[in-house]
This record gives structure tokens, C-alpha cells and sequence, in this order.
């Protein structure tokens, strides 16, 4: 067998390029985050914990709005949401992406404007819409011709709920072909292809319950190129064209979505979010003008880009082991904690902190603790060769699709989440304990 092929360069080991830009080094080859010690987070929290810099994530934030100023910029709830992080959101000035009853009622319960959310689902429950209507969501989108009248039903005659119709532009793009939204084929919205956008559009002006305020389209996750939003955007922008020769109607906005990708590894390309502004601005407006159509208000959904490098994730070593050319490090989390390279290949650049190493480093494999083959957290990355149990390792741009995403897979309990600011720390969400898991369980 073949030794491994190293997919990260040895110049990596030292880059804190993709860390949190308040990371600096301790003595003792530690790290702190936000002014606190990562190792002394582990010690008195335990592992595996997650800790998020809310500074960081504020900053990404103001980021954004900077950079859209004219635009309705949403963060999409799904990449991590907790109380805390939705009030920093709210304090930010963005709107928010929810895509389900939890995610609206715990928002809803830390004082989030309901009038600034927007229920997104391809699958929306009786309950998901009810309670929007109940709260007074600002939009919600319809994702299927079912849902235009079930809608308008439980909106009522009195009522008029705003709303916007997503569409599938027919482009490809994002990091995996399970993260690609923007194309035919696929559960999510209402293809520009066969004619069922348009169809649901003139369905959607029929309804008095339903005020139509603009398209939406989404077209994929972890895209690092503007050119993919750029095509999307000359779609969107065709179809009104079609809509207001059909039916007179024009609209106030136009929601572009999000997936905007960022770098993971050292070295690895993001998306440039000043050319994206720049870009996409520029063809909304040419369109719009050759189309002799108003240009619509902008609306944008990042949640990765926010909240995924604001994360870090803290292991355990449990075990090493030397299976001919490789090298297996075992460590007390895995696929329950982040089942995101299992799912669709993702890679990571975790790093030894806590200890000095004194050995070269070699090709490893991180794994999990699950009864998973697939229960890998890093392929092929470069760690100490003295590396051992006990030891700690800090894995950077933990703060999207992690937590969210997390199960009791072997009835191993969630970890925690920490935030840090300002040489602080505390807990933003308590490990999931045994306890917890039990009473769950109600059966005789």
C-alpha cells in the first residue's frame, strides 16, 4: 500500500490565515481565541466543545453591510443559530433566514423582529406556516405550487401575507454536487426551464390573500466564483422582463440567496464579497435598464461566510494508530459533532495546540470515535509525529453546519458551544449529557 498523498502543504502547519482574526499565539505552543486560552477552554469545558468568536462574527456582519449597503442583507439560520447569535444578528442590523418552526419560535423567543425574517423549506409544515403568520414574518417563500393556496388559506380573507416565489435559474454551482441548488432536477423550487416559475407567478397574482414582492433563487452552497451569480442574476432579470409583459407586474425586490464560500484550509479560495457587491450591482442595474424594468431592492443570504470561520472546534486525542503507511489519530468527537466530511467530502487543517511538538510532521488521518468507516474528520493532513493521546487539537472554521447539523449518533452526547469576547467566556449552549438522552427515552 502506498503511502498517503499529502494534500496540505508543510508551510500550513504555522498559517492562521483562516482562523479568527483575534487568534494569537501563547506561550507553550497555545492559542487563544477572543483573549482566552483554547487549552484552558478545553480544561473547563471538556471536549469536544465548540467556541465562537463574537467578534468575529460581528465584524462579518458589518462586513456585509458595508460592502451592500443598498441591500437587505439575511443571515441564514441554518448555519448555526442560538439565542445569542440571533440577538447579535438583530444588534447587527440583519434580517434572518429561518427554515422551520424551531428556528423561528427560538429567534422569535431572543426578540428578533419577526417582520425582519423570512421562512424559506422546499417541505413547509402546517405548523412552519401558521406559526409565521401568527408571529408576522416579513416574506415567506413559496417553493411549491401546493403552498400558494394552502398559503393564502391559512392567511384568510382579512389578511394579505407578502411573499416571493423561488425559482431554479438552471445554474450549477457550489462545492459538491449535494450542496448544488440551482439546477434542474433537485427538490428545491420552481424550474425557469419547464415553465413552472411562470406558472406559479400567475397563480401567486391571483391570489388577494398574497402579495407578490419578488423572486428568489438559490443556487448552491460554498461557491467561490461571482461569475455563477452573475448568470443567475441575467435569468432572474429575463424572467421579470416575461412577467411584466404578461401580466404588468413588477417587483420591489430580488433575493440572490447566498453560498458563499470561504476558505477552510490555508491557501484554499473564497469568495471576493467586494466583487460580488460590485458585480452583481452592475448587471442588476444593465439588466434592468435594457429590460425597461425598475431595479428591484437587493436581498442576500450568507450564513456560512458569517459564522463558519468565527468557529473552532476542540478534540481530544483518545488513541493513535500505525496501520502500515498510515496514521490513524482517534479523537472524542466525530460524525456526531460534524458530519460534514462524511456527507459531501469536506476538508479541514486541524493543529496540534497545548504543547510544543518535537518530531517532523507526517501525513495523518483524524477520525472520529463512531462505528462509521466513514467516520473521518481530516484526511491526509500534516500533524506532529510525536503526536499522542491526551493531546489537544483546535480545528478552525467550525462555526457552520457543525452544531446545526449534529446528532446523539451512538448516544454520544452534543457538545457544548462557548463564546468569547474580550477575554471572556461563556456558554452559549450546555453539553448534551447522558441524563438528557435518558429522559427522551420514555418507554417501559
Amino acid at each position: 500500500m502506498s503511502a498517503p498523498v499529502l494534500t496540505e502543504p508543510p508551510a500550513g502547519l504555522d498559517d492562521l490565515s483562516v482562523w479568527p482574526a483575534s487568534t494569537a499565539r501563547l506561550p507553550g505552543a497555545d492559542l487563544s481565541v477572543g483573549g482566552v486560552s483554547l487549552a484552558g477552554l478545553a480544561d473547563r469545558f471538556g471536549t469536544p466543545a465548540y467556541v465562537l468568536d463574537e467578534d468575529e462574527v460581528r465584524s462579518r456582519c458589518r462586513t456585509y453591510r458595508a460592502a451592500f449597503p443598498d441591500a437587505q442583507v439575511l443571515y441564514a439560520a441554518k448555519a448555526f443559530l442560538s439565542r445569542a447569535m440571533a440577538r447579535w444578528i438583530d444588534e447587527e442590523g440583519l434580517g434572518l433566514d429561518v427554515c422551520s418552526v424551531g428556528e423561528l419560535e427560538l429567534a422569535h423567543a431572543a426578540g428578533f423582529p419577526p417582520e425582519r425574517m423570512v421562512l424559506h423549506g422546499n417541505a413547509k409544515t402546517p405548523r412552519d406556516i401558521e406559526t409565521a403568520l401568527r408571529l408576522g414574518v416579513g416574506r415567506i417563500v413559496v417553493d411549491s405550487p401546493s403552498e400558494i393556496a394552502r398559503i393564502a388559506a391559512l392567511t384568510g380573507p382579512a389578511g394579505r401575507q407578502k411573499v416571493m416565489v423561488r425559482v431554479v435559474p438552471g445554474v450549477s454551482a457550489g462545492g459538491h454536487e449535494k450542496i448544488r441548488t440551482g439546477t434542474d432536477g433537485q427538490k428545491f423550487g420552481l424550474s425557469l426551464t419547464d415553465g413552472s416559475a411562470q406558472h406559479a407567478i400567475a397563480r401567486v397574482l391571483g391570489q388577494p390573500q398574497l402579495e407578490l414582492t419578488g423572486l428568489h433563487c438559490h443556487i448552491g452552497s460554498q461557491i467561490t466564483d461571482v461569475k455563477p451569480y452573475l448568470v443567475a442574476v441575467r435569468r432572474m432579470v429575463g424572467l421579470m422582463a416575461r412577467v411584466k409583459d404578461s401580466h404588468g407586474a413588477t417587483f420591489p425586490e430580488l433575493d440572490m440567496g447566498g453560498g458563499h464560500g470561504v476558505a477552510y484550509r490555508p491557501g484554499e479560495p473564497a469568495l471576493d464579497l467586494t466583487a460580488l457587491a460590485r458585480r452583481l450591482g452592475a448587471e442588476l442595474a444593465t439588466g434592468c435598464a435594457a429590460a425597461g424594468l425598475p431595479v428591484p431592492r437587493l436581498a442576500i443570504e450568507p450564513g456560512r461566510a458569517i459564522a463558519a470561520p468565527a468557529g473552532v472546534a476542540l478534540y481530544r486525542v483518545l488513541s493513535v494508530k500505525h496501520t502500515g503507511p498510515n496514521t490513524f489519530v482517534a479523537v472524542d468527537g466525530g460524525m456526531s459533532d460534524n458530519p460534514r466530511p462524511a456527507l459531501y467530502g469536506a476538508r479541514y487543517a486541524p493543529r496540534l495546540i497545548g504543547r510544543a511538538a518535537t518530531a517532523e510532521p507526517v501525513a495523518a488521518t483524524v477520525v472520529g470515535r463512531h462505528c462509521e468507516a466513514g467516520d473521518v474528520l481530516a484526511s491526509d493532513v500534516l500533524l506532529p509525529g510525536d503526536i499522542r493521546s491526551g493531546d489537544l487539537l483546535a480545528v478552525p472554521v467550525a462555526g457552520a453546519y457543525q452544531v446545526s447539523m449534529a446528532s446523539a449518533y451512538n448516544l454520544v452526547g452534543r457538545p457544548p458551544v462557548v463564546a468569547v469576547r474580550e477575554g471572556t467566556a461563556r456558554l452559549l449552549i450546555r453539553r448534551e449529557t447522558q441524563e438528557d438522552l435518558r429522559r427522551r427515552d420514555i418507554g417501559a
